[in-house]
């Protein structure tokens, strides 16, 4: 695909078009804050954990309100952008960012009642999205080529479909009958889902990597989600194979839940180097600007994410010599955060300046 050719990817207008550009993708702020707040309570930095957990309310809400905004003052583009090939994944980071938040409630805050509403409320998102922008999709008359219609922004679908598997596990460690076994249950049958709807988008997006021309505008951030639908999946696993003790049909299955819990991680560690190489060819060698797009939020969440369910299959699996690794993807979702959140809030500012 030549330089140009192609649309923008979602997002890459937000912050200079405004409320009616607002990206759809936007609530991957609050995915990557959560999960770093959770990386951080896991690693033994409470008050950092606390303060991102509160800085990620105010974003939920704040998100919350531009969105519902969008939607009225502009329901072509917002629902147009919602079965668009393109953009239309981005609305998977709510789903994604509601299901962070509820095991933030659940885990740091011990409140099951709000955990439980927004894992409710992450079920529904997840239905309502899924058949629509699928159904769209199949169902348009005019459809992109491969090349310009799929990017790893489509995996958001993965990710929102482990967050939901990752929210029902932690709700099933802490509640009784009648609902336990029933959690585990859905908990289970999303991880298996997403871990198949993986192998049909990755299939699709290695086609496209390998057999199609690259140029550095086409690597936008979100392909980094290559690697974090593969942690997120591990984190989820891990959180069975610790549910195990409490449903008698996980425990038949740790064979099968240590097996491809590992083959998880494995293959999500296997895109990390891929993709350094990648930013280092984009930047580097073919010197794209380097400059804040809502979009890098997708590119922190995958670092966060692998410090957490490092650190949770190293729980799980009682490997016991993992340490230094989530701790060193901790420190590096940090300084991506920061990086990204500082550029937002520049983004922000020349928007309020400008006429």
């Amino acid at each position: 695909m030549n330089a140009g050719a192609a649309p923008p990817p979602p997002g890459t207008e937000a912050g200079q078009g405004g409320l009616r550009d607002l990206s759809p993708a936007y609530f991957g702020l609050v995915m990557a804050t959560g999960i770093v707040s959770l990386a951080a309570d896991m690693l033994g930095w409470p008050l950092l954990a606390r303060a991102l957990l509160a800085l990620n309310a105010v974003q939920y809400v704040v998100l919350w309100v531009l969105y519902g905004l969008r939607a009225w003052r502009y329901p072509r583009r917002f629902f147009g952008d919602m079965v668009d090939h393109a953009r239309g994944a981005g609305y998977f980071t709510m789903v994604a960012a509601t299901g962070i938040m509820a095991g933030q409630c659940i885990v740091m805050l011990g409140n099951l009642a709000l955990g439980f509403a927004l894992w409710a409320l992450a079920a529904l998102l997840w239905l309502v999205l899924t058949y629509t922008i699928f159904t769209a999709f199949t169902i348009r008359r005019d459809k992109p080529t491969l090349d310009r219609g799929i990017s790893g922004a489509w995996l958001l679908a993965v990710v929102s479909t482990q967050a939901l598997a990752v929210s029902s596990a932690l709700l099933a460690a802490r509640i009784g009958q009648p609902l336990r076994l029933e959690l585990n249950l859905l908990a289970l049958s999303m991880w298996l889902w997403g871990g198949m709807l993986y192998i049909w988008m990755m299939a699709l997006i290695v086609y496209r990597y390998l057999f199609f021309p690259f140029s550095p505008g086409d690597l936008s951030p979100p392909y980094w989600i290559n690697m974090g639908a593969m942690a997120i999946s591990t984190l989820a696993g891990s959180l069975l194979i610790l549910n195990a003790p409490q449903a008698p049909f996980l425990v038949s299955l740790l064979p099968f839940l240590k097996g491809f819990t590992v083959f998880y991680w494995a293959s999500g560690t296997w895109w990390i180097p891929m993709l350094l190489l990648l930013g280092i060819w984009r930047h580097g060698v073919r010197r794209f600007p380097l400059t804040y797009d809502p979009l890098y939020w997708g590119a922190v969440f995958p670092l966060g994410m692998y410090a957490a369910c490092t650190w949770q299959m190293d729980q799980a699996m009682e490997f016991g010599f993992l340490d230094a690794l989530p701790r060193l993807f901790f420190y590096a979702a940090l300084l991506a955060w920061l990086l990204a959140f500082v550029g937002m809030l520049r983004a922000v500012l020349r928007q309020l300046r400008a006429p």
